[in-house]
Protein backbone atom coordinates (compact mmCIF):
# COMPACT_ATOMS: atom_id res chain seq x y z
CA UNK A 1 0.00 0.00 0.00
CA UNK A 2 1.69 3.05 -1.01
CA UNK A 3 1.16 6.31 -3.15
CA UNK A 4 2.64 6.80 -6.80
CA UNK A 5 2.81 9.57 -9.34
CA UNK A 6 4.37 9.92 -12.31
CA UNK A 7 4.77 12.22 -15.70
CA UNK A 8 5.37 11.54 -19.26
CA UNK A 9 6.33 14.05 -21.37
CA UNK A 10 8.63 14.77 -24.38
CA UNK A 11 8.54 19.21 -23.60
CA UNK A 12 10.87 18.56 -20.35
CA UNK A 13 14.50 18.07 -19.76
CA UNK A 14 15.20 15.01 -17.73
CA UNK A 15 16.03 17.51 -14.68
CA UNK A 16 12.87 19.07 -14.89
CA UNK A 17 10.95 15.98 -15.08
CA UNK A 18 12.19 14.52 -12.06
CA UNK A 19 12.12 17.64 -10.14
CA UNK A 20 8.22 17.42 -10.61
CA UNK A 21 7.61 13.82 -10.02
CA UNK A 22 9.45 14.45 -6.77
CA UNK A 23 7.51 17.57 -5.82
CA UNK A 24 4.63 15.42 -6.78
CA UNK A 25 6.04 13.07 -4.47
CA UNK A 26 6.81 14.84 -1.71
CA UNK A 27 2.86 15.90 -1.54
CA UNK A 28 2.12 12.20 -0.79
CA UNK A 29 4.67 11.57 1.64
CA UNK A 30 1.90 11.03 4.39
CA UNK A 31 0.77 7.83 2.41
CA UNK A 32 3.88 6.01 1.87
CA UNK A 33 6.33 7.18 4.56
CA UNK A 34 8.73 4.11 4.63
CA UNK A 35 10.39 4.55 1.78
CA UNK A 36 10.68 6.49 -1.78
CA UNK A 37 11.68 5.97 -5.16
CA UNK A 38 12.34 6.95 -8.75
CA UNK A 39 12.44 5.70 -12.25
CA UNK A 40 13.24 8.40 -15.27
CA UNK A 41 13.74 7.21 -18.95
CA UNK A 42 15.32 10.19 -20.29
CA UNK A 43 14.88 9.15 -24.12
CA UNK A 44 11.16 8.37 -23.47
CA UNK A 45 10.38 11.48 -21.78
CA UNK A 46 8.71 8.99 -18.48
CA UNK A 47 9.51 9.58 -14.80
CA UNK A 48 7.11 7.06 -12.00
CA UNK A 49 7.93 7.83 -8.44
CA UNK A 50 6.60 6.24 -5.18
CA UNK A 51 5.84 6.19 -1.37
CA UNK A 52 5.97 3.19 0.38
CA UNK A 53 3.89 1.72 3.28
CA UNK A 54 5.85 -1.97 3.53
CA UNK A 55 3.23 -4.37 3.97
CA UNK A 56 4.33 -7.49 2.26
CA UNK A 57 8.30 -8.02 1.95
CA UNK A 58 9.46 -5.67 4.38
CA UNK A 59 12.87 -5.61 3.06
CA UNK A 60 14.44 -3.37 0.49
CA UNK A 61 13.60 -5.95 -2.08
CA UNK A 62 9.89 -4.45 -2.06
CA UNK A 63 11.57 -0.67 -3.12
CA UNK A 64 10.17 0.72 -5.91
CA UNK A 65 9.61 1.82 -8.40
CA UNK A 66 10.28 -1.85 -9.53
CA UNK A 67 11.70 -3.42 -12.71
CA UNK A 68 12.30 -7.22 -13.69
CA UNK A 69 15.74 -8.37 -14.05
CA UNK A 70 16.02 -7.18 -17.93
CA UNK A 71 14.29 -4.74 -17.29
CA UNK A 72 11.80 -5.06 -19.85
CA UNK A 73 8.86 -3.26 -17.70
CA UNK A 74 8.76 -0.86 -14.68
CA UNK A 75 6.12 -0.31 -12.61
CA UNK A 76 5.20 2.06 -9.45
CA UNK A 77 2.22 0.10 -7.46
CA UNK A 78 -0.26 0.69 -5.06
CA UNK A 79 -1.91 -1.68 -3.74
CA UNK A 80 -2.30 -5.47 -2.23
CA UNK A 81 -3.24 -8.03 -4.79
CA UNK A 82 -4.21 -10.88 -2.28
CA UNK A 83 -3.94 -13.88 -5.01
CA UNK A 84 0.01 -13.24 -5.73
CA UNK A 85 1.15 -16.68 -4.04
CA UNK A 86 -0.59 -18.53 -6.87
CA UNK A 87 0.46 -16.78 -9.85
CA UNK A 88 3.69 -16.64 -8.71
CA UNK A 89 3.18 -20.44 -8.62
CA UNK A 90 1.61 -20.71 -11.99
CA UNK A 91 3.89 -17.77 -13.48
CA UNK A 92 7.20 -20.37 -11.60
CA UNK A 93 6.10 -23.20 -13.85
CA UNK A 94 6.23 -21.50 -17.03
CA UNK A 95 9.87 -19.94 -16.48
CA UNK A 96 9.10 -16.96 -14.70
CA UNK A 97 12.25 -15.39 -12.04
CA UNK A 98 11.93 -13.44 -9.01
CA UNK A 99 13.99 -12.37 -6.62
CA UNK A 100 11.63 -11.00 -3.90
CA UNK A 101 8.68 -12.13 -2.28
CA UNK A 102 6.75 -9.13 -3.31
CA UNK A 103 3.08 -9.11 -4.82
CA UNK A 104 4.52 -5.81 -6.97
CA UNK A 105 7.06 -8.41 -8.94
CA UNK A 106 4.23 -10.88 -9.61
CA UNK A 107 2.11 -8.00 -11.50
CA UNK A 108 5.47 -7.28 -13.72
CA UNK A 109 6.07 -10.68 -14.13
CA UNK A 110 1.95 -11.68 -14.50
CA UNK A 111 1.78 -8.54 -17.60
CA UNK A 112 5.40 -10.02 -19.52
CA UNK A 113 3.79 -13.74 -19.82
CA UNK A 114 0.03 -12.61 -20.49
CA UNK A 115 0.30 -9.14 -21.44
CA UNK A 116 -3.15 -6.80 -20.56
CA UNK A 117 -5.10 -10.12 -20.22
CA UNK A 118 -3.05 -10.36 -16.80
CA UNK A 119 -4.76 -7.19 -15.56
CA UNK A 120 -8.13 -9.40 -15.34
CA UNK A 121 -6.67 -12.09 -12.89
CA UNK A 122 -5.55 -9.94 -10.61
CA UNK A 123 -7.86 -10.09 -7.19
CA UNK A 124 -6.94 -7.26 -4.72
CA UNK A 125 -7.11 -3.82 -4.73
CA UNK A 126 -4.25 -1.61 -6.72
CA UNK A 127 -3.85 1.37 -8.82
CA UNK A 128 -0.36 0.80 -10.86
CA UNK A 129 1.81 2.58 -13.40
CA UNK A 130 3.58 -0.03 -16.04
CA UNK A 131 6.30 1.08 -18.29
CA UNK A 132 6.65 -1.32 -21.07
CA UNK A 133 10.13 -0.33 -22.54
CA UNK A 134 10.09 -2.73 -25.16
CA UNK A 135 6.95 -1.28 -27.23
CA UNK A 136 7.48 2.12 -25.00
CA UNK A 137 3.82 1.81 -23.99
CA UNK A 138 2.54 3.25 -20.70
CA UNK A 139 -0.42 1.80 -18.88
CA UNK A 140 -2.23 2.93 -15.92
CA UNK A 141 -4.44 0.44 -14.64
CA UNK A 142 -7.21 0.11 -11.37
CA UNK A 143 -8.75 -2.28 -9.75
CA UNK A 144 -12.27 -3.68 -10.93
CA UNK A 145 -13.96 -1.83 -7.86
CA UNK A 146 -12.34 1.24 -7.60
CA UNK A 147 -10.98 0.77 -4.08
CA UNK A 148 -7.81 2.53 -4.91
CA UNK A 149 -7.69 5.53 -6.69
CA UNK A 150 -5.29 6.76 -9.38
CA UNK A 151 -6.02 10.34 -10.94
CA UNK A 152 -4.51 11.83 -14.66
CA UNK A 153 -4.28 14.57 -16.69
CA UNK A 154 -3.49 14.33 -20.41
CA UNK A 155 -3.36 18.17 -21.33
CA UNK A 156 -0.89 19.38 -23.56
CA UNK A 157 0.31 16.38 -25.03
CA UNK A 158 1.74 14.72 -21.76
CA UNK A 159 0.54 12.13 -19.46
CA UNK A 160 0.28 13.15 -15.22
CA UNK A 161 -0.76 10.65 -12.73
CA UNK A 162 -1.50 10.75 -9.21
CA UNK A 163 -3.11 8.90 -6.02
CA UNK A 164 -4.08 12.39 -4.92
CA UNK A 165 -5.62 15.75 -6.54
CA UNK A 166 -2.97 17.79 -4.25
CA UNK A 167 0.02 16.43 -6.25
CA UNK A 168 -0.85 17.94 -9.66
CA UNK A 169 -1.29 21.28 -7.71
CA UNK A 170 1.58 20.94 -5.95
CA UNK A 171 3.44 20.36 -9.10
CA UNK A 172 1.70 23.14 -11.38
CA UNK A 173 0.63 20.83 -13.71
CA UNK A 174 -3.21 21.26 -13.10
CA UNK A 175 -4.46 23.88 -10.80
CA UNK A 176 -6.93 25.55 -13.11
CA UNK A 177 -10.39 24.69 -10.43
CA UNK A 178 -13.46 22.69 -12.61
CA UNK A 179 -16.36 25.43 -11.44
CA UNK A 180 -19.01 22.58 -11.16
CA UNK A 181 -17.26 20.77 -7.52
CA UNK A 182 -19.95 23.10 -5.65
CA UNK A 183 -22.61 21.82 -7.77
CA UNK A 184 -22.09 18.47 -7.17
CA UNK A 185 -20.85 18.41 -3.22
CA UNK A 186 -24.48 20.27 -2.62
CA UNK A 187 -26.05 18.01 -4.28
CA UNK A 188 -23.87 14.64 -3.77
CA UNK A 189 -22.04 15.27 -0.85
CA UNK A 190 -19.05 14.26 -2.68
CA UNK A 191 -17.60 15.21 -5.98
CA UNK A 192 -18.71 12.40 -8.60
CA UNK A 193 -16.08 9.88 -10.47
CA UNK A 194 -14.77 10.72 -12.71
CA UNK A 195 -14.78 14.23 -11.80
CA UNK A 196 -12.57 16.50 -9.41
CA UNK A 197 -12.27 19.53 -8.63
CA UNK A 198 -9.35 20.26 -11.01
CA UNK A 199 -10.72 21.13 -14.31
CA UNK A 200 -8.23 18.83 -16.82
CA UNK A 201 -7.47 16.27 -14.23
CA UNK A 202 -10.01 12.93 -13.67
CA UNK A 203 -10.49 9.48 -12.04
CA UNK A 204 -9.59 6.91 -14.06
CA UNK A 205 -12.75 4.44 -14.41
CA UNK A 206 -12.32 1.20 -11.94
CA UNK A 207 -11.93 -2.03 -14.30
CA UNK A 208 -10.39 0.33 -16.77
CA UNK A 209 -6.47 0.46 -18.32
CA UNK A 210 -5.05 3.60 -20.00
CA UNK A 211 -2.91 2.67 -22.50
CA UNK A 212 -0.40 5.18 -23.76
CA UNK A 213 1.87 4.48 -26.67
CA UNK A 214 4.93 5.28 -28.03
CA UNK A 215 3.54 8.24 -30.19
CA UNK A 216 1.30 9.66 -27.26
CA UNK A 217 -2.20 8.25 -28.39
CA UNK A 218 -4.44 7.52 -25.38
CA UNK A 219 -6.99 4.82 -25.39
CA UNK A 220 -9.05 3.44 -22.83
CA UNK A 221 -9.93 0.15 -22.34
CA UNK A 222 -11.96 -2.14 -19.62
CA UNK A 223 -10.86 -5.58 -18.70
CA UNK A 224 -13.68 -5.79 -15.95
CA UNK A 225 -15.31 -9.67 -16.86
CA UNK A 226 -18.52 -10.49 -18.10
CA UNK A 227 -21.55 -11.33 -15.34
CA UNK A 228 -21.55 -14.70 -14.59
CA UNK A 229 -24.92 -16.43 -16.16
CA UNK A 230 -27.26 -18.15 -14.09
CA UNK A 231 -28.89 -17.33 -10.81
CA UNK A 232 -28.35 -19.37 -7.68
CA UNK A 233 -32.24 -20.01 -6.30
CA UNK A 234 -32.23 -22.51 -3.31
CA UNK A 235 -31.17 -20.67 -0.05
CA UNK A 236 -29.10 -23.27 1.58
CA UNK A 237 -26.53 -23.36 -1.51
CA UNK A 238 -26.47 -19.53 -1.43
CA UNK A 239 -25.58 -19.71 2.04
CA UNK A 240 -23.16 -22.16 2.16
CA UNK A 241 -21.29 -19.87 -1.16
CA UNK A 242 -21.38 -17.26 0.89
CA UNK A 243 -19.83 -18.85 4.19
CA UNK A 244 -16.90 -20.16 1.59
CA UNK A 245 -16.23 -17.16 -0.41
CA UNK A 246 -16.05 -14.75 2.41
CA UNK A 247 -14.04 -17.01 4.63
CA UNK A 248 -11.33 -17.26 1.54
CA UNK A 249 -11.11 -13.53 1.09
CA UNK A 250 -10.55 -12.50 4.50
CA UNK A 251 -8.23 -16.17 4.67
CA UNK A 252 -6.40 -13.88 1.44
CA UNK A 253 -6.73 -10.44 3.33
CA UNK A 254 -5.08 -11.21 6.24
CA UNK A 255 -1.60 -11.96 4.00
CA UNK A 256 0.83 -9.31 5.54
CA UNK A 257 4.28 -9.11 7.05
CA UNK A 258 3.34 -6.03 9.21
CA UNK A 259 0.86 -5.82 11.86
CA UNK A 260 -2.82 -6.35 11.04
CA UNK A 261 -6.50 -5.79 12.56
CA UNK A 262 -9.81 -5.10 12.01
CA UNK A 263 -12.42 -1.84 12.47
CA UNK A 264 -14.74 -2.69 15.10
CA UNK A 265 -17.49 -0.59 15.61
CA UNK A 266 -20.10 -2.96 16.75
CA UNK A 267 -22.45 -3.62 14.09
CA UNK A 268 -23.18 -6.61 11.94
CA UNK A 269 -20.45 -6.34 9.13
CA UNK A 270 -17.54 -5.06 11.50
CA UNK A 271 -18.36 -7.77 14.08
CA UNK A 272 -18.94 -10.60 11.30
CA UNK A 273 -14.91 -9.91 9.96
CA UNK A 274 -13.91 -9.89 13.37
CA UNK A 275 -15.28 -13.22 14.53
CA UNK A 276 -14.12 -15.12 11.03
CA UNK A 277 -10.49 -13.19 10.96
CA UNK A 278 -9.91 -14.75 14.76
CA UNK A 279 -10.85 -18.41 13.09
CA UNK A 280 -7.67 -17.78 11.19
CA UNK A 281 -5.18 -15.29 12.80
CA UNK A 282 -5.07 -15.88 16.70
CA UNK A 283 -4.31 -12.81 18.64
CA UNK A 284 -6.12 -10.62 16.15
CA UNK A 285 -6.11 -6.88 17.61
CA UNK A 286 -9.72 -5.13 17.13
CA UNK A 287 -10.04 -0.93 17.02
CA UNK A 288 -13.29 0.60 18.25
CA UNK A 289 -14.54 4.24 19.15
CA UNK A 290 -16.92 5.11 22.37
CA UNK A 291 -18.57 8.70 22.59
CA UNK A 292 -19.27 10.35 26.19
CA UNK A 293 -23.06 10.77 23.96
CA UNK A 294 -25.15 7.57 25.04
CA UNK A 295 -27.37 7.87 21.39
CA UNK A 296 -24.17 6.98 19.61
CA UNK A 297 -22.57 4.62 22.30
CA UNK A 298 -22.08 1.51 20.87
CA UNK A 299 -19.24 -0.16 23.60
CA UNK A 300 -22.03 -2.81 24.66
CA UNK A 301 -22.20 -4.34 21.27
CA UNK A 302 -18.46 -4.08 20.87
CA UNK A 303 -17.82 -5.55 24.16
CA UNK A 304 -19.80 -8.87 23.25
CA UNK A 305 -17.93 -9.17 20.06
CA UNK A 306 -14.41 -8.49 21.71
CA UNK A 307 -15.34 -11.04 24.79
CA UNK A 308 -14.83 -13.50 22.41
CA UNK A 309 -11.78 -12.73 20.64
CA UNK A 310 -8.61 -13.74 21.63
CA UNK A 311 -6.75 -10.78 20.63
CA UNK A 312 -6.61 -6.86 22.15
CA UNK A 313 -9.68 -4.48 21.85
CA UNK A 314 -8.48 -0.95 21.31
CA UNK A 315 -10.85 1.06 22.72
CA UNK A 316 -10.34 5.06 22.81
CA UNK A 317 -12.84 7.81 23.46
CA UNK A 318 -13.60 10.68 21.21
CA UNK A 319 -15.33 13.77 22.63
CA UNK A 320 -16.43 17.19 20.85
CA UNK A 321 -12.96 19.14 21.91
CA UNK A 322 -11.29 16.29 19.62
CA UNK A 323 -12.93 17.39 16.86
CA UNK A 324 -12.73 20.82 17.82
CA UNK A 325 -9.08 20.48 17.61
CA UNK A 326 -8.43 17.78 15.20
CA UNK A 327 -11.00 19.70 12.49
CA UNK A 328 -8.55 21.77 10.69
CA UNK A 329 -6.59 18.39 10.12
CA UNK A 330 -9.44 16.45 8.98
CA UNK A 331 -10.21 19.14 6.50
CA UNK A 332 -6.76 19.05 5.02
CA UNK A 333 -6.73 15.03 4.48
CA UNK A 334 -9.50 15.31 2.20
CA UNK A 335 -7.51 15.94 -1.05
CA UNK A 336 -10.84 17.34 -2.29
CA UNK A 337 -14.23 18.25 -0.17
CA UNK A 338 -16.75 15.49 0.65
CA UNK A 339 -19.38 15.26 3.60
CA UNK A 340 -18.14 12.19 4.90
CA UNK A 341 -14.46 10.17 6.20
CA UNK A 342 -14.57 11.97 9.61
CA UNK A 343 -15.56 8.70 11.51
CA UNK A 344 -12.78 7.07 8.93
CA UNK A 345 -10.01 9.90 10.06
CA UNK A 346 -10.21 9.37 13.98
CA UNK A 347 -10.53 5.53 13.99
CA UNK A 348 -7.54 4.97 11.29
CA UNK A 349 -5.80 7.99 13.55
CA UNK A 350 -6.19 5.22 16.31
CA UNK A 351 -5.34 2.35 14.56
CA UNK A 352 -2.29 3.69 13.60
CA UNK A 353 -1.52 5.18 17.20
CA UNK A 354 -2.12 1.52 18.61
CA UNK A 355 0.71 0.22 16.44
CA UNK A 356 -1.28 -1.02 13.06
CA UNK A 357 -0.25 -0.93 9.66
CA UNK A 358 -3.62 -2.46 8.14
CA UNK A 359 -7.13 -3.26 9.05
CA UNK A 360 -10.09 -4.81 7.54
CA UNK A 361 -13.28 -3.10 7.13
CA UNK A 362 -17.05 -3.84 6.64
CA UNK A 363 -17.47 -1.34 3.69
CA UNK A 364 -19.59 -3.23 1.01
CA UNK A 365 -21.49 -5.58 2.50
CA UNK A 366 -24.71 -3.09 2.72
CA UNK A 367 -24.64 -2.73 -0.76
CA UNK A 368 -24.39 -6.15 -1.52
CA UNK A 369 -27.35 -7.36 0.58
CA UNK A 370 -29.75 -4.51 1.13
CA UNK A 371 -28.78 -3.16 4.26
CA UNK A 372 -29.85 0.57 3.45
CA UNK A 373 -33.35 2.16 3.13
CA UNK A 374 -33.15 2.60 -0.46
CA UNK A 375 -33.39 -0.82 -1.09
CA UNK A 376 -37.48 -0.51 -0.12
CA UNK A 377 -37.61 2.62 -1.09
CA UNK A 378 -36.82 1.65 -4.66
CA UNK A 379 -40.25 0.46 -4.69
CA UNK A 380 -41.72 3.38 -4.11
CA UNK A 381 -39.77 5.35 -6.72
CA UNK A 382 -40.73 2.70 -8.95
CA UNK A 383 -44.31 4.19 -8.57
CA UNK A 384 -43.46 7.65 -8.62
CA UNK A 385 -41.86 7.72 -12.08
CA UNK A 386 -45.03 6.71 -13.65
CA UNK A 387 -46.66 9.61 -12.40
CA UNK A 388 -46.14 12.63 -15.00
CA UNK A 389 -43.00 14.82 -14.46
CA UNK A 390 -44.54 17.89 -14.23
CA UNK A 391 -46.30 17.15 -10.90
CA UNK A 392 -42.78 17.40 -9.21
CA UNK A 393 -41.95 21.21 -10.71
CA UNK A 394 -43.82 22.07 -7.31
CA UNK A 395 -42.04 20.04 -4.78
CA UNK A 396 -39.04 21.89 -4.85
CA UNK A 397 -40.79 24.79 -3.10
CA UNK A 398 -41.79 23.18 -0.26
CA UNK A 399 -39.64 23.74 2.99
CA UNK A 400 -39.78 19.85 4.62
CA UNK A 401 -36.29 18.86 2.36
CA UNK A 402 -37.99 15.02 2.38
CA UNK A 403 -40.17 16.29 0.51
CA UNK A 404 -38.14 18.99 -1.19
CA UNK A 405 -36.02 15.72 -3.25
CA UNK A 406 -39.22 14.89 -4.71
CA UNK A 407 -38.45 17.74 -7.26
CA UNK A 408 -35.23 15.56 -8.83
CA UNK A 409 -38.21 13.86 -10.33
CA UNK A 410 -38.99 15.69 -12.91
CA UNK A 411 -35.63 14.24 -14.87
CA UNK A 412 -35.82 10.71 -15.63
CA UNK A 413 -32.35 9.66 -15.55
CA UNK A 414 -30.78 7.06 -12.83
CA UNK A 415 -28.41 10.34 -11.27
CA UNK A 416 -31.93 11.90 -10.95
CA UNK A 417 -32.88 8.61 -9.02
CA UNK A 418 -29.88 8.84 -6.70
CA UNK A 419 -30.59 12.54 -5.83
CA UNK A 420 -34.49 11.55 -5.27
CA UNK A 421 -32.79 8.65 -2.18
CA UNK A 422 -29.59 10.48 -1.15
CA UNK A 423 -29.48 14.08 -2.43
CA UNK A 424 -28.32 16.88 0.23
CA UNK A 425 -29.96 20.21 -2.19
CA UNK A 426 -32.32 20.51 -4.97
CA UNK A 427 -31.36 22.36 -7.83
CA UNK A 428 -33.35 25.13 -7.17
CA UNK A 429 -31.56 25.53 -3.83
CA UNK A 430 -28.54 24.77 -5.38
CA UNK A 431 -28.83 27.66 -8.12
CA UNK A 432 -29.61 30.18 -4.58
CA UNK A 433 -26.77 29.06 -2.73
CA UNK A 434 -24.47 29.39 -5.46
CA UNK A 435 -26.03 32.24 -7.68
CA UNK A 436 -26.10 30.39 -10.65
CA UNK A 437 -28.94 29.19 -12.66
CA UNK A 438 -31.07 26.54 -12.31
CA UNK A 439 -30.11 25.09 -15.81
CA UNK A 440 -26.59 25.34 -15.02
CA UNK A 441 -26.96 22.87 -12.00
CA UNK A 442 -29.10 20.47 -14.66
CA UNK A 443 -26.57 20.65 -16.81
CA UNK A 444 -23.77 19.76 -14.46
CA UNK A 445 -26.15 17.14 -12.97
CA UNK A 446 -27.56 15.24 -15.71
CA UNK A 447 -25.94 16.06 -18.87
CA UNK A 448 -21.98 15.78 -17.86
CA UNK A 449 -22.66 12.85 -15.45
CA UNK A 450 -23.57 9.47 -17.52
CA UNK A 451 -26.49 8.21 -16.68
CA UNK A 452 -25.82 3.76 -17.46
CA UNK A 453 -27.70 2.11 -14.00
CA UNK A 454 -30.61 -0.60 -15.10
CA UNK A 455 -34.08 0.92 -15.36
CA UNK A 456 -36.08 -1.66 -13.41
CA UNK A 457 -37.23 -0.39 -9.92
CA UNK A 458 -36.13 -2.94 -7.99
CA UNK A 459 -33.22 -4.57 -4.88
CA UNK A 460 -30.81 -4.74 -8.22
CA UNK A 461 -31.20 -1.27 -9.26
CA UNK A 462 -31.08 0.02 -5.56
CA UNK A 463 -27.33 -2.05 -5.29
CA UNK A 464 -26.48 -0.69 -8.52
CA UNK A 465 -27.01 3.13 -6.89
CA UNK A 466 -25.53 2.44 -3.26
CA UNK A 467 -22.33 0.41 -4.92
CA UNK A 468 -21.81 3.03 -8.36
CA UNK A 469 -22.33 6.33 -7.00
CA UNK A 470 -22.35 6.48 -3.04
CA UNK A 471 -19.72 3.12 -2.48
CA UNK A 472 -17.56 4.32 -5.47
CA UNK A 473 -17.62 7.96 -4.68
CA UNK A 474 -18.25 8.61 -1.15
CA UNK A 475 -17.19 5.61 0.90
CA UNK A 476 -14.26 3.91 -0.62
CA UNK A 477 -12.75 7.28 -1.61
CA UNK A 478 -13.01 8.77 1.52
CA UNK A 479 -11.85 5.91 3.80
CA UNK A 480 -8.66 5.62 1.47
CA UNK A 481 -8.04 9.29 1.75
CA UNK A 482 -8.53 9.57 5.49
CA UNK A 483 -6.40 6.11 6.38
CA UNK A 484 -3.70 7.13 3.91
CA UNK A 485 -3.48 10.30 5.49
CA UNK A 486 -2.37 8.55 8.75
CA UNK A 487 -0.53 5.89 6.47
CA UNK A 488 -2.96 3.18 7.62
CA UNK A 489 -4.03 0.48 5.04
CA UNK A 490 -7.83 -0.75 4.82
CA UNK A 491 -9.08 -3.85 3.41
CA UNK A 492 -12.49 -4.39 2.23
CA UNK A 493 -13.00 -8.46 2.37
CA UNK A 494 -17.06 -8.01 0.93
CA UNK A 495 -15.09 -6.73 -1.90
CA UNK A 496 -13.27 -9.34 -2.89
CA UNK A 497 -14.05 -10.11 -6.56
CA UNK A 498 -14.17 -13.49 -6.40
CA UNK A 499 -16.84 -13.10 -3.51
CA UNK A 500 -18.92 -9.92 -5.41
CA UNK A 501 -19.04 -12.70 -8.20
CA UNK A 502 -20.49 -15.44 -6.29
CA UNK A 503 -23.42 -12.77 -4.47
CA UNK A 504 -24.38 -11.53 -8.34
CA UNK A 505 -25.41 -15.15 -9.20
CA UNK A 506 -27.75 -15.58 -6.20
CA UNK A 507 -30.85 -14.87 -7.33
CA UNK A 508 -32.85 -11.57 -5.78
CA UNK A 509 -35.49 -13.24 -4.06
CA UNK A 510 -32.93 -15.44 -2.08
CA UNK A 511 -30.18 -12.34 -1.82
CA UNK A 512 -32.17 -9.72 -0.53
CA UNK A 513 -35.47 -9.40 1.99
CA UNK A 514 -38.67 -7.31 2.32
CA UNK A 515 -38.37 -7.05 6.11
CA UNK A 516 -34.85 -7.97 7.40
CA UNK A 517 -31.65 -5.79 5.71
CA UNK A 518 -28.73 -8.64 5.10
CA UNK A 519 -31.35 -11.23 6.16
CA UNK A 520 -29.22 -14.13 4.10
CA UNK A 521 -25.54 -12.31 5.49
CA UNK A 522 -27.12 -13.18 8.76
CA UNK A 523 -28.56 -16.70 8.34
CA UNK A 524 -25.43 -17.69 6.87
CA UNK A 525 -23.49 -16.92 10.21
CA UNK A 526 -25.80 -17.28 13.01
CA UNK A 527 -23.86 -19.94 14.46
CA UNK A 528 -21.42 -17.67 15.02
CA UNK A 529 -23.17 -13.95 14.95
CA UNK A 530 -24.56 -12.89 18.67
CA UNK A 531 -28.16 -12.57 18.41
CA UNK A 532 -28.17 -9.03 19.81
CA UNK A 533 -25.31 -7.55 17.46
CA UNK A 534 -27.90 -8.11 14.42
CA UNK A 535 -31.52 -8.04 15.90
CA UNK A 536 -30.94 -4.39 16.85
CA UNK A 537 -32.09 -1.41 14.52
CA UNK A 538 -29.32 -0.67 12.26
CA UNK A 539 -27.10 1.94 13.17
CA UNK A 540 -23.85 2.67 11.10
CA UNK A 541 -20.43 3.78 12.00
CA UNK A 542 -21.85 7.40 12.87
CA UNK A 543 -20.61 10.21 15.13
CA UNK A 544 -22.44 13.06 17.41
CA UNK A 545 -21.73 15.41 14.44
CA UNK A 546 -25.08 17.27 14.60
CA UNK A 547 -24.28 18.33 17.91
CA UNK A 548 -20.69 18.68 17.33
CA UNK A 549 -21.26 21.15 14.54
CA UNK A 550 -24.34 22.88 15.86
CA UNK A 551 -21.39 23.76 19.06
CA UNK A 552 -18.57 24.84 16.31
CA UNK A 553 -18.73 28.26 15.31
CA UNK A 554 -16.96 28.12 12.38
CA UNK A 555 -19.61 26.27 10.95
CA UNK A 556 -22.51 27.19 13.06
CA UNK A 557 -22.47 30.96 13.00
CA UNK A 558 -24.56 32.68 10.60
CA UNK A 559 -22.34 35.37 9.73
CA UNK A 560 -19.76 33.32 8.51
CA UNK A 561 -21.62 32.71 5.18
CA UNK A 562 -22.69 34.65 2.15
CA UNK A 563 -26.06 35.63 1.02
CA UNK A 564 -29.60 35.16 2.09
CA UNK A 565 -30.26 32.13 1.35
CA UNK A 566 -26.96 30.27 3.10
CA UNK A 567 -28.05 32.48 6.31
CA UNK A 568 -31.45 30.81 6.21
CA UNK A 569 -30.18 27.33 5.87
CA UNK A 570 -27.82 27.77 8.87
CA UNK A 571 -29.85 29.24 10.93
CA UNK A 572 -32.32 26.06 10.06
CA UNK A 573 -29.53 23.88 11.17
CA UNK A 574 -28.34 26.05 14.49
CA UNK A 575 -32.56 24.96 15.21
CA UNK A 576 -32.40 21.37 14.13
CA UNK A 577 -34.52 21.60 11.03
CA UNK A 578 -31.51 20.47 8.81
CA UNK A 579 -29.46 17.69 8.89
CA UNK A 580 -25.55 18.62 9.56
CA UNK A 581 -24.24 16.82 5.91
CA UNK A 582 -26.02 19.78 4.26
CA UNK A 583 -24.55 22.31 6.94
CA UNK A 584 -21.01 21.16 6.31
CA UNK A 585 -21.50 20.34 2.69
CA UNK A 586 -22.28 24.61 2.81
CA UNK A 587 -19.66 25.54 4.89
CA UNK A 588 -16.84 23.59 2.18
CA UNK A 589 -18.62 25.71 -0.29
CA UNK A 590 -18.16 28.82 1.05
CA UNK A 591 -14.65 28.79 0.74
CA UNK A 592 -13.65 27.62 4.20
CA UNK A 593 -11.61 24.57 2.88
Amino acid sequence: MCRIAGLVTNRLKNAELMHAVNVMCNTLQHGGPDDAGFYCNDDAGIAFGHRRLSIIDLSEKGHQPMADVSRKAWITFNGEIYNYPELKAELQKLGAAFTSGTDTEVIIQAYLYWGTAAFGRLRGMFAFALHDTTTGAVYLVRDTTGIKPLYYCTSDDQLAFASEIRAFKAAGIATAGDTRWPIWLLAFGHIPEPFTTLKDVLSLPKGYFLCRDKTGKHTLTSYTPAPAAGYITDAKTACAGIRHHLATAINRQLIADAPIGVFLSGGIDSSLLALLANQQRRQLKTISIFFDEKKYDERQYQNVVASKITGQNFTHLVKQQDFEEHLPQILNAMDMPTTDGINSWFISKYARQDGLKTVLSGVGADELFGGYPSFNRIGYLGYLRTLPPFLFSAFGLLNGSKFKRLAYLKDNNSIADYLFLRGLFTPADIAKLIDTTEADIKNALFADIKDASPSNYNKLQAAWLETNLYMQNQLLRDTDIMSMSHGLEVRVPFLDEDFQQYVSQIDPSVRFDQHQPKKILIDTFKDILPGNIWNRPKMGFTFPLQQWMKTNQAISNPAMYNGKAAKQLINKFNNGQLHWSRAFALYQVQGHV
